[in-house]
């Protein structure tokens, strides 16, 4: 038996293999059940499949319809949070979001990509962090690696491909510095989220 570059593999290596092709089956069918169950319209039950799925939804958070996950094993969002809907969580390796932390509609977080210089093209992997009492604009872009502080503010639109200092606001394409938050003490609550959204 031979691989896609061609090399011969062993009854061991072949097997080991075919078992890790077996396994992505199955995360693939679990991440397809979770994007069906996203469209559930009551949070509390939608939270719950989340939660047997291995995602770590602190107490009072949300999840909007239609978000997309990977590997939600290695997801954890902190209390009082909210993600927008159409969201996707990328969970190849830890994604950490903290509490009271508002992330907007159709924001997209990686913390894996490919390695283009990379003969076989392979995948780099970084966790993401975002702190408590971040604000996330609608459709950012947030790359692997990046650590978002606490109290930032990222504009709508932006790509973030670097970390983001506490209490300071980013934004543009790559994401810059372009004001610093004025609000300093954070103990604000979210507000009421949408029944059925």
């Amino acid at each position: 038996m031979k691989d896609k570059y061609g090399k011969n593999l062993s009854n061991f290596e072949a097997s080991k293999k075919i078992l890790t092709r077996l396994y992505n089956y199955f995360l693939d069918l679990k991440i397809y059940l979770l994007e069906i169950c996203g469209w559930i319209p009551f949070h509390f039950v939608r939270n719950t499949i989340y939660k047997l799925a291995g995602i770590r939804i602190g107490s009072g958070s949300t999840i909007h319809t239609g978000c997309r996950f990977y590997q939600p094993k290695n997801i954890s969002i902190g209390a009082g949070t909210s993600v927008g809907d159409r969201c996707f969580l990328d969970g190849r390796t830890k994604l950490s979001i903290g509490n009271h932390t508002s992330i907007a509609s159709q924001v997209l977080i990686y913390n894996s990509e490919h390695n283009i210089n990379d003969e076989w093209f392979g995948a780099i992997e970084q966790p993401v962090t975002i702190g408590d009492y971040v604000f996330i604009g609608p459709r950012v872009i947030i790359l692997p690696g990046v650590h978002i502080g606490n109290g930032a503010v990222i504009a709508a639109g932006a790509v973030v491909v670097k970390d983001v200092p506490e209490g300071e606001i980013f934004g543009g394409v790559p994401a810059k510095k372009i004001a610093d938050r004025q609000l300093k003490d954070y103990h604000y609550r979210l507000g009421r989220h949408r029944l059925f959204q």
